[in-house]
């Protein structure tokens, strides 16, 4: 069944919504290093003699980021089993589905803002953000 939040409990939320966005962008920052530091090394041993410990290097790079891609997955897991909706990593951009004078509606948080202070329409997107008008919710 689909959770509808008031603007108090997506407010309350929010700080654990805006701590999971923030590790998994870190986790990306750090998967991109080092993807591009492995391709980077194995780039140098495509042709040719490679060292004694180049296939455990590797793997051991490998493994690094299949464990970021499952700890990423899991962060964005825990938020969607809130009923938040995750709409961008970068910037951190999320909906919070609630209801407006009978209406379904999701209010918008982006990151850097203090507080959900945005909705908009199910259909509508970023792009048709309006200030809240808290006297509608509910």
């Amino acid at each position: 069944m689909k959770r509808y939040f008031t603007l108090d409990e997506a407010n309350n939320l929010l700080p654990q919504i805006k701590e999971a966005i923030e590790s998994v962008q870190d986790i990306q920052y750090e998967f991109a290093k080092k993807y591009h530091a492995m391709n980077d090394y194995k780039k140098r041993y495509v042709q040719g003699e490679k060292p004694q410990d180049y296939e455990e290097y590797v793997f051991l790079e490998e493994a690094g980021l299949e464990f970021m891609e499952i700890q990423t997955r899991a962060h964005l897991s825990a938020i969607h089993e809130t009923g938040v909706l995750v709409k961008e990593i970068n910037p951190g951009l999320v909906d919070f589905p609630s209801l407006m004078d009978h209406k379904e509606v999701l209010l918008c948080w982006k990151q850097g803002e203090p507080q959900i202070s945005h909705y908009h329409g199910v259909d509508d997107g970023f792009a048709g953000r309006k200030k809240l008008d808290i006297r509608n919710l509910g």
